[in-house]
């Protein structure tokens, strides 16, 4: 059988803590998950989900167990906060609503609720008595960045597991060994993917996701010349290459689906189609941030080159352009710039159109970077 937890990677000791409970057929209903982005806990809730998905414990390689991880089986539903400020009431009552329906092919279901911390007070309160008596068939995992930033009550009515942080010098190492690149090029992935070491080896393998982040930079360099047409053309672009993967897990789902459907009752064809609906507004949203990561990553090196520290640039392919761009700015103009990556996360939070965020966004990097100079002015 295969280890399902060995994926967990940098975390020795709750990987241990998961195999013993599974071992010891002691696996809890409510758990909350803490530590910083990048420290596996998305990836330790999967691997959880197939231990209480899989008819042999987890095996790591019938179908229940690679849908887990494909996150496409229906009985392992992941949630994220949909309000601007986090959960909403209504969101938390679908999740108590469903909770208590019967499983659609597995014997028992899965809840993973990403960033428990935005549950506010009423969204809690509407969540409590499922969190503390889940029906037999149920198992709550909440991921949080910090146990201090979850309400008391929530974490009262869980089993708390810690995750440590992992120094970006071991992360890179994780993911050199791992695929057998260089550790220039998996501290470019764990760059682009804001941290999280089982990303980055995802990213590091596949040659779309390097040409794209290759095509961000390249943007980023033409910014000075670039009028607003091209601003326009640049953000259509970015967008469309950004979220192409999600054809391929459109057509997944699609092909799932159908071949589940006769066996299926209405209801339940229903639900697998909301699931569906929520898992690609999750990927979409993910393919997002890490167009903002790679963004973020190469404004880092621009300040660091605007600050005199040219050795720590990460993204050393191209370096030259970086030195290029901080030839021209500012320390506290590239700060400015990265505050507006900020503001263009927060706005995909608040679910404005995410075409007029990369828009607004090349915008206000070249307006930061560049001041008031123009296409037409550099050009003279």
């Amino acid at each position: 059988m295969s280890d399902i937890f060995s994926g967990i990677l940098g975390q020795p000791k709750v990987r241990d803590f998961l195999r013993s409970v599974v071992s010891h057929g002691q696996i809890g209903q409510s758990y909350l998950f803490t530590g910083p982005a990048g420290s596996n806990k998305t990836l330790a809730a999967l691997a959880l989900s197939q231990a209480v998905i899989c008819k042999d414990g987890g095996c790591g390689t019938c179908d229940a167990c690679k849908r887990v991880m494909r996150r496409s089986h229906p009985d392992v539903r992941r949630y994220e906060p949909e309000g601007a400020g986090g959960y909403l009431v209504e969101q938390i009552r679908e999740i108590v609503g469903d909770v208590s329906l019967a499983p659609i092919q597995a014997k028992s279901k899965v809840y993973i609720i990403d960033r428990a911390d935005l549950l506010g007070v009423q969204s809690a309160n509407a969540f409590l008595k499922t969190l503390e008596e889940p029906p037999q068939d149920v198992v709550i995992i909440l991921l949080a960045r910090t146990r201090e930033s979850v309400l008391p009550t929530i974490v009262s009515r869980c089993q708390v597991v810690p995750f440590r942080h992992i120094p970006h010098t071991e992360a890179c190492g994780i993911v050199s060994q791992n695929t057998g690149v260089s550790s220039q090029k998996a501290a470019v992935a764990i760059q682009a993917c804001s941290g999280s070491i089982t990303r980055a080896i995802e990213f590091v393998r596949s040659s779309e996701r390097f040409s794209f982040r290759a095509r961000v930079l390249e943007i980023l360099s033409s910014l000075e010349l670039s009028d607003d047409l091209d601003v326009l053309e640049y953000a259509a672009e970015l967008l469309e290459r950004a979220q192409a993967p999600l054809d391929l897990v459109r057509k997944t789902q699609e092909e799932e689906l159908a071949a589940s459907a006769e066996f299926m009752a209405q209801a339940a064809i229903r639900q697998v189609e909301a699931r569906n609906k929520r898992a690609l507004t999750a990927r979409s949203s993910e393919y997002l941030r890490e167009t903002n990561a790679i963004i973020r990553s190469w404004l880092r090196d621009v300040l660091m080159a605007a600050s005199g520290r040219p050795e720590l640039v990460i993204n050393e392919d191209v370096a030259d352009a970086i030195r290029s761009t901080a030839s021209k700015t500012s320390a506290p103009q590239v700060v400015r710039a990265l505050c507006a990556v900020d503001e263009c996360d927060e706005a995909f939070r608040y679910n404005v159109s995410p075409e007029t965020c990369i828009d607004v966004l090349l915008c206000q990097i070249r307006e930061e970077l560049y001041g008031s100079r123009s296409a037409s002015t550099a050009a003279i």
